[in-house]
């Protein structure tokens, strides 16, 4: 199986593609989002692997928005700590280095560090694990990255501190996408992503929206709202729900929120998902 990710070797998007797809996998790297869902769609590769929401930094909404314009599926997800590490070319050292470059999100969250060590100038780069490779790449020995452990290990640098990070409380949730849905099984729990348009003009639309799942006792696990890009201040819900539409509660909550709304999309059930978020560190 080939499964696309954004990034290039080493990111934290190809160790989740690792993880919840397997060693045997073949992890392929694209520039963007964009070109993992083409290339899903085109047959190049079979899965892709996307990050969909951080616990510190939210939704990724660029996502959110591809999931909506590509007629794909999301057949699975896992939940990956992000931990920070330093790394340096093998022939440097921590007191050589006077730069630190990374994601900009990655050197947000790890301001602490940086704020005790000032003489390290932070600088924004495309890509985590891009980072690292650069290193190597130029041979840098006055710069230093913050990366994944993995990239580390791959591109042969030197690890020079660990847990970076200023809260261990970062996990990242990944969403696999395909071109066929996955088939529920029994025994597994489920879960559905939907996404929908409320119908304009009704008093407490809302409200019975939210209630088409409370009278079936069916947990609502996140809701969020997004600007609608077909209707100009108008606005769309992407939802997650605790269930498979193949059972009946969810399936005549789905028909009942049918009669609601202007726009429907089931954008997948998945199993729910395994990873360090459940397990533990």
């Amino acid at each position: 199986m080939k499964a696309g990710f954004q990034g290039v070797h080493g990111a934290y998007s190809e160790v989740a593609t690792r993880r919840v797809l397997g060693a045997r996998c073949t992890a392929v790297p694209f520039d963007s989002f964009e070109e993992v869902f083409d290339a899903i769609e085109r047959g190049r590769v079979d899965r892709g692997v996307i990050p969909i929401e951080n616990s510190l930094a939210g939704s990724i909404h660029q996502n959110y928005d591809l999931l909506l314009s590509h007629h794909l599926h999301i057949v699975a997800e896992t939940h990956l700590r992000i931990e920070h590490v330093l790394m340096c070319h093998p022939s440097s050292s921590f007191r050589k280095l006077t730069e630190v470059r990374s994601h900009p999100q990655a050197l947000a969250q790890c301001s602490n560090f940086l704020r005790r060590n000032k003489w390290l100038k932070p600088v924004a780069d495309y890509d985590t694990a891009g980072a690292a490779k650069a290193i190597i790449e130029n041979s840098a020995l006055s710069s230093g990255a913050i990366a994944g452990a993995f990239a580390a290990e791959l591109y042969g640098l030197r690890i020079l501190k660990r847990h970076l990070e200023n809260s261990p409380g970062n996990f990242t949730r990944f969403l696999v996408i395909g071109r066929t849905p996955w088939r529920p099984q029994r025994g597994v729990k489920a879960k559905c992503s939907i996404a929908f348009t409320p119908a304009k003009n009704t008093a407490g639309i809302l409200f019975r929206i939210l209630g088409v799942f409370s009278l079936r006792d069916i947990d609502l696990l996140k809701i969020e709202s997004r600007p609608d890009p077909r209707s100009p201040f108008e606005y769309l819900f992407y939802l997650d729900l605790a269930g498979s539409p193949k059972e009946e509660r969810v399936m005549r909550a789905l028909e009942h929120l049918g009669e609601m709304v202007t726009h429907f999309r089931l954008l997948g059930a998945y199993p729910v998902g395994k990873g360090e978020f459940y397990g533990g560190r």
